[in-house]
């Protein structure tokens, strides 16, 4: 069995520190196998809002995979925005920016999808299509997951929105082929988990895609402050929405899939 703490959206700069020390402690408390941050480490790409989200990753006492978001390429800085977009979150927090996990039991694969071009939305490239078609040629039997920090399917508060991730249906194929389990994401600050084919028509499988809300941040929509707490066994995933209530994070409700020969359905 493998635990996994997915968080996002910390918006570091606009961070409330009491919700930032609870979620600290909330996590050293569980251990989970694996900390996944989708994105957006900050609301303004600074220097100062890189540093402290730095500073919230050393007091980590699990592994951690992280991937960029939107706002951690500088939106009024043009020059910088377009010359050295995520510069500053490679010097501060990782050169790595399509980053891997794994053990024996899990395989988590990150990919940025955030851009200058475009800034809100994001889109994942071909180069990194073909990166993630190699890179989970030799999964196996583990559980297979990929962190982006836009979702792959819309929210259902605004289904008509569609999504804001160029190239998802070109990537989802392969993530098909793969056996992809779970897609993890950020970017619209409400939890929510669905089924990759209830936005694709033509998918032949099933794959869990889990929005994870506002971790620590004034920013939250539609719920409190929120991260998701995975639990992977053989043929069984658990997704519980912690919030945050009464000066401490607390379990708020949980999805239940079960493995069948199609994809995860509900359990």
């Amino acid at each position: 069995m493998r635990t996994i703490a997915h968080i996002s959206d910390l918006h570091f700069g606009v961070a409330v520190p009491r919700v930032v020390e609870g979620l600290l402690r909330d996590l050293r408390e569980r251990a989970p196998s694996l900390v996944v941050i989708s994105g957006d480490l900050t609301q303004r790409a600074r220097r100062t809002q890189f540093a402290a989200a730095r500073a919230f990753f050393d007091q980590l006492t699990s592994p951690y995979l992280v991937v960029p978001g939107n706002h951690d390429v500088p939106l009024y800085d043009v020059v910088r925005r377009f010359a050295r977009p995520l510069g500053r979150y490679q010097k501060i927090i990782t050169p790595e920016l399509d980053p891997t996990f794994e053990d024996d039991e899990l395989l988590v694969v990150g990919i940025n999808t955030a851009r200058s071009l475009v800034w809100k939305a994001g889109k994942i490239s071909s180069e990194q299509i073909e990166g993630l078609r190699r890179r989970l040629a030799h999964a196996g039997p583990r559980f297979k997951v990929v962190v982006t920090h836009h979702p792959f399917i819309p929210s259902p508060l605004s289904p008509d929105t569609g999504i804001d991730l160029g190239r998802a249906a070109e990537a989802l194929a392969v993530l098909e082929t793969a056996e992809v389990d779970l897609l993890l994401a950020g970017h619209l600050h409400h939890g929510y988990t669905g089924d990759t084919r209830s936005y694709f028509a033509a998918a032949r499988r099933s794959i869990i895609s889990v929005q994870a809300g506002t971790a620590v941040s004034r920013r939250v929509r539609h719920e409190p402050n929120a991260y998701n707490w995975i639990t992977l066994q053989p043929k069984a995933i658990a997704v519980e929405v912690r919030i945050w209530a009464d000066g401490v994070f607390r379990e708020n409700r949980t999805s239940r899939f079960a493995l069948h020969e199609t994809g995860w359905m509900v359990a």
